[in-house]
């Protein structure tokens, strides 16, 4: 049984962007540290000043909030995230990505590459596979620096989310650049050879 979410903190009505909102929002809840619970608040109240849309994942919170001093309960973030870009992904993209490991990770970015050549022409789609995108960068960087997570996981984490950015960035050059990102020593040094 989960515990109920903190009270709802008085409105923020001086914060103009969305990221003075989260921390307007985060120093109304009054916590010591960050968790779940905090979290699942923080978007609730994001999607009701902006929409349901522009709520952005825990863990790019959560790594918003950390950048400000927030003191973070890691596995539940970690949870948490885990459980909303479950529940949010799938409801998009019918669970077909999975950034959690190198080897699906490409699989993963071949199928976003073939969504964003197949919606060129759709500019409401390419922003919400970039909006995907940007999370599990997000996602991957957070896990690449919890300290719950094994130094193993982490550099993959890191690295997926290197392919992330690199993939944002210039999607047409990607699957030429990770080849040749694979064929790297330093690459093969930390990882070894990568089948997908």
């Amino acid at each position: 049984m989960s515990t109920p979410p903190p009270a709802k903190p008085a409105p923020v009505r001086s914060a103009v962007t969305k990221r003075d909102f989260v921390l307007a929002v985060w120093e109304a809840l009054d916590c010591e540290s960050v968790g779940a619970r905090e979290l699942e608040q923080i978007q609730l109240e994001v999607a009701h000043r902006f929409g349901p849309t522009t709520v952005d994942s825990p863990a790019a919170i959560a790594r918003m909030l950390a950048d400000e001093g927030a003191y973070l309960r890691h596995p539940e973030v970690l949870e948490c995230d885990s459980r909303w870009r479950q529940n949010n992904l799938s409801e998009r993209f019918s669970g077909t990505l999975d950034f959690s490991s190198l080897s699906v990770a490409i699989r993963s970015l071949e199928i976003l590459e073939q969504r964003r050549l197949a919606a060129l022409d759709d500019p409401r789609r390419l922003r919400e596979l970039r909006e995907a995108a940007m999370e599990e960068k997000a996602d991957c960087l957070f896990r690449g620096a919890s300290p719950v997570m094994e130094p193993a996981e982490r550099a993959a984490a890191e690295e997926v989310g290197s392919w992330l950015g690199v993939w944002l960035q210039t999607p047409e050059l990607f699957s030429s650049w990770l080849e040749l990102r694979r064929l790297s020593p330093d690459f093969r040094e930390k990882f070894g050879a990568v089948t997908c």
